[in-house]
């Protein structure tokens, strides 16, 4: 068995076609684009890259973010960035808020989330957001697992009864990733650095999700025939070169689908990020679908 790709990339690329659509329609009836403002502190390499990439995403789809986003630098107070997100959280024109983590040493990154208005919360990070979603009545969604249930709907699977083992249980991927699966239906297990045997818990999972950031930690020879691999895991070796969390040419045998890693989710994370910006600015406007 040769797995079949979930190409994020293209998945991501048709999305964001029909909402560059949608966007154009948005402002010839309301007069203003969704805004989003994204806020860099600090000179963080891979943050720059994350930002610039999310700020071309807008620019392709027609959000305004140039308009109300910032870089600070890495010697700003928390109660400056705070100060900051009060002023955003007021202007009419912007919809969306995120602040791009991690966060210099000075600044508690919870502090910085919860200040953030949870209507604006587009990352899906505040505490209000992921409480609604526990409770079944989601809104603006953590994105990277709002990208992974996206991708799910592409191999047309049913869900419901599906065996599921989430690998790594972070605020930002792990436990909302949970949360959506259980929306889903499925039945879901979350191992972590305390799970015994994690071997055992993957060779009997219908769908894997590797989100523990350790380069090659589920083997692809765990993978159970015919399974759905998606690995959230962006890990840079020496040599340079990207790699998941999941062995993927062992893996790429056994399973029925698998995500590429790059070019897998990551695509997905910044689209729903884009998604959940024009649901905010609809909300905002009482223009609901």
């Amino acid at each position: 068995m040769t797995a079949r790709i979930l190409d994020g990339k293209a998945v991501a690329a048709r999305i964001r076609s029909t909402m560059a659509d949608e966007v154009a329609a948005l402002i010839s009836k309301h007069g203003r684009a969704p805004g989003l403002a994204v806020i860099l502190v600090g000179e963080d390499a891979a943050s720059e890259v994350y930002v610039r990439n999310k700020k071309k995403a807008c620019v392709d789809t027609g959000i305004e973010s140039a308009a109300f986003s910032q870089t600070l630098p890495a010697s700003t107070t928390q109660q400056h960035l705070l100060g900051l997100i009060a002023e955003l959280n007021a202007n009419p024109k912007v919809d969306g808020i995120l602040v791009q983590m991690p966060l210099p040493a000075q600044i508690d990154s919870e502090t910085v989330i919860e200040a953030i208005d949870p209507g604006k919360d587009v990352d899906g990070f505040h505490p209000y957001n992921v409480g609604r979603l526990a409770a079944r009545i989601p809104s603006l969604r953590s994105c990277t697992p709002y990208g992974c249930m996206k991708l799910l709907e592409e191999t047309g699977l049913d869900l419901h009864g599906q065996e599921v083992v989430i690998v790594g249980a972070s605020n930002i991927v792990g436990r909302p990733m949970a949360l959506e699966l259980l929306l889903a239906g499925a039945t879901v297990t979350v191992a972590h650095k305390f799970t015994r045997d994690l071997q055992a818990h993957i060779e009997r999972a219908d769908i894997v999700v590797a989100a523990a950031g350790k380069p090659g930690l589920v083997k692809g020879e765990w993978i159970k025939p015919g399974a759905v691999v998606i690995d959230v895991g962006i890990n840079r070796l020496n040599d340079g070169t990207l790699t998941g969390d999941v062995g993927y040419a062992a893996a790429a045998e056994r399973a029925g689908w698998i995500t590429p890693v790059p070019g897998g989710v990551g695509p997905m994370t910044i689209t729903m990020l884009l998604a959940n910006t024009v649901q905010a600015f609809r909300e905002h406007l009482g223009d609901t679908l």
